[in-house]
């Protein structure tokens, strides 16, 4: 049987932490020997729910069907490869280091989980029936905090995702980048670049979760109104990072220091040809993927404004 007990309603919390939790977060979570659950004979899934107060650094083991995600969770996809490994690693060494929980305030005999979601998940595939944890009372931008802080500290999460788990602080908490590049260890820069990356297309936001762009090949699409198509060029001719800054600069020419696209043949036959039946310098500028473009005709003379208009029938009564 577990050793659970409920969270009361109404019960008391705890002094909450200092606000810089990121670098005290593996202390918090502990990293100690593989750690063994009770008898697990008898299923969790006939068990009563009697969920346990918060306790501070003692360990519980706690049915994985009493646990819910909670909604700070900034990762959005698991590779389940990566959880099949896990799963495995868990059924031959247990789980080394217990899951962060705090009692569900909507269902008290329920937890969110704060920290720990891929240990959870793949303990589920490992058909563990109880999982170590460390019971909390983290108010929610405590715990949307340290939630952040783990998967980051681990590298778990894609660049949008992490965006994201920023800009849940920032909207819902108030957080300046200043604070969070404080609380978990990176620059301000680092922060406002990651955030430019919520501003592209869904579609491309997608491509960069699944990690079939990186954000190097995402960044200068950022503004860019042609970014899907874009972006799935960069995939299909599996362009580098400097190879995609060269083809945004192409794209943008006309401004100082980039170079204009390479006209195609074909333009440059209707150029020569303006050229010499009609004595008529042409420049035309057309781009493929929109169907669009612009003609600029350069006239020297009068004559030849009066000769063009009338060979377009709008030359004045």
């Amino acid at each position: 049987m577990t050793n659970a007990k409920p969270p009361a309603d109404g019960q008391k919390k705890q002094a909450q932490p200092p606000r810089r939790l990121g670098r005290g977060l593996s202390s918090l979570l502990g990293d100690g020997v593989a750690l063994t659950p009770p008898d697990m004979s008898e299923a969790s899934q006939d068990r009563t729910p009697t969920a346990p107060e918060p306790t501070g650094r003692d360990i519980q083991f706690i049915p994985v069907e009493w646990i819910n995600p909670g909604p700070w969770q900034p990762r959005r996809i698991f590779d389940p490869a990566g959880l099949d490994e896990l799963a495995g690693s868990i059924r031959e060494r247990g789980i080394i280091q217990p899951v962060l929980l705090r009692p569900n305030p909507e269902n008290p005999a329920r937890y969110q989980l704060i920290a720990g979601e891929r240990r959870w998940r793949a303990a589920q595939k490992a058909q563990l029936h109880d999982i170590p944890a460390l019971i909390t009372s983290y108010d929610d931008k405590t715990s949307a905090e340290l939630s952040l802080i783990e998967n980051i500290q681990r590298r778990d999460l894609s660049a949008v995702e992490e965006a994201e788990g920023y800009k849940t602080l920032i909207d819902s908490h108030d957080y300046t980048h200043e604070e969070l590049a404080e609380i978990v260890g990176k620059s301000r820069p680092h922060i406002a670049n990651l955030l430019r990356l919520l501003s592209l297309p869904a579609s491309v936001q997608k491509m960069i979760i699944e990690q079939t762009l990186s954000m190097g090949q995402a960044r200068p699409l950022i503004g860019h109104e042609q970014a899907e198509t874009l972006a799935a060029e960069i995939v299909a001719k599996k362009l580098s990072v400097r190879q995609v800054e060269a083809l945004i600069a192409r794209l943008r020419s006309g401004k100082p220091g980039h170079q204009k696209p390479e006209k195609s043949s074909d333009i440059r036959a209707i150029e020569k040809n303006a050229k010499d039946k009609y004595g008529l310098s042409v420049s035309l500028d057309w781009a493929e993927e929109k169907e669009k473009g612009k003609l600029v005709i350069s006239l020297t003379s009068l004559d030849q404004l009066d000769d063009l208009l009338a060979r377009l029938g709008i030359a004045p009564e």
